[in-house]
């Protein structure tokens, strides 16, 4: 079960359970809601070690870490090649020579649910126009009601003792300029609890329709025997196309049988990764909104009573997206699909 929990002992910086514990919980968090900006700030603030050894980390460093499939015991060979053997030039392989995917080519240290999970999380975080920049915990998560564009934050008097933040829709001096007024981080955390409060009160229905859901839209049984058996396909003809290469090298033969031959084996590979990444994207997609529900369902549950003031914990967990009207009035997009005035 993927849960963000703040008091992982995270001081093992590489390797061994510390730093699987490490990748885990950057992981985790993304699904909660955070930034790869918003980790990086927190792990520099716990004083955990980059792998080089630095103590400041970066956005570039998370996404990287959380983008890489070798911590799942995978290995994409060929992400690179040789361009000239004589000045020995290597560029990055962008589809000039085939590439090959190796699954359990190592020991993985993270489980590929979660990776795969991550991976669709920030592909829908791609999806929504890049919402989630992480300068605060409201960044990207209000919506103008109006042209549907994101609100930005904006900082009023910021010189003197007047100072105040605000979040006004970017459009609204460009072009269309949109009408709905400008909010405070105060109106949003009023209209959150209001929401909440309001969603508490109908908790057993909610939960009860959440988990409906999650088991009949997440299901990704079939969809993971399938990714088996093209696995086992991949590697068949991985295997295959490597002797291909090999007998080619060591006895002298008709080359364009050999291209032939070759090519048939790289398309019959290609045709099966192409599906063997749909596949994938699909199962990550479901099991990435299945823990999204999961959480969510695991919140409400653990919240008998309506709150008083603005938990932040509980705004990262339960909310998509709140949405300004023109008139003002806010409504908050809870992670289930719910939409509640608040």
């Amino acid at each position: 079960m993927l849960v963000s929990n703040p008091g992982w002992p995270l001081n093992d910086r590489q390797g061994g359970q510390g730093g699987s514990s490490l990748i885990e919980y950057r992981g985790c968090i993304v699904i909660e809601g955070l930034t790869p900006c918003a980790i990086a700030k927190e792990l520099t603030k716990r004083g955990i070690l980059t792998v080089t050894g630095r103590a400041k980390w970066n956005a570039a460093t998370i996404n990287g870490v959380l983008a890489n499939e070798k911590y799942t015991g995978c290995a994409r060979i060929q992400k690179t090649f040789t361009l000239d053997f004589l000045t020995k030039k290597v560029v990055k392989n962008t589809g000039q020579v085939p590439s090959y995917f190796v699954g359990q080519s190592h020991p993985a240290i993270i489980a590929p649910e979660t990776f795969e999970m991550v991976q669709a999380e920030v592909a829908w975080r791609k999806r929504e126009g890049g919402r989630y920049s992480g300068v605060s915990i409201f960044s990207g998560k209000i919506k103008c009601g109006e042209c549907g564009g994101s609100f930005g934050a904006k900082v009023w008097h910021s010189t003197d003792k007047y100072r105040r933040v605000i979040y006004r829709c970017n459009k609204k001096y460009d072009g269309h300029k949109c009408q709905t007024p400008h909010v405070t981080e105060e109106d949003i955390k009023t209209a959150f609890v209001t929401a909440f409060n309001k969603l508490v009160t109908e908790r057993e229905e909610i939960v009860a329709n959440a988990t409906l859901v999650r088991q009949t839209l997440c299901d990704t049984a079939e969809l993971e025997r399938e990714k088996a058996s093209l696995g086992q396909e991949l590697a068949v003809l991985v295997e295959m196309t490597q002797n291909c290469i090999a007998e080619n090298a060591r006895v002298a033969q008709d080359q364009g049988e050999y291209q032939k031959r070759y090519n048939g084996l790289v398309e019959r590979y290609e045709k099966a990764k192409a599906r063997f990444d749909e596949v994938t994207e699909t199962i990550a997609q479901r099991s990435a909104k299945g823990e999204r529900l999961a959480g969510f369902i695991r919140t409400l549950e653990a919240q008998g009573e309506p709150v008083a003031e603005f938990d932040e914990r509980l705004w990262g967990a339960m909310v998509d997206y709140v949405t300004v009207g023109v008139d003002g009035g806010m409504t908050v997009m809870f992670r289930d699909g719910t939409e509640v005035d608040g």
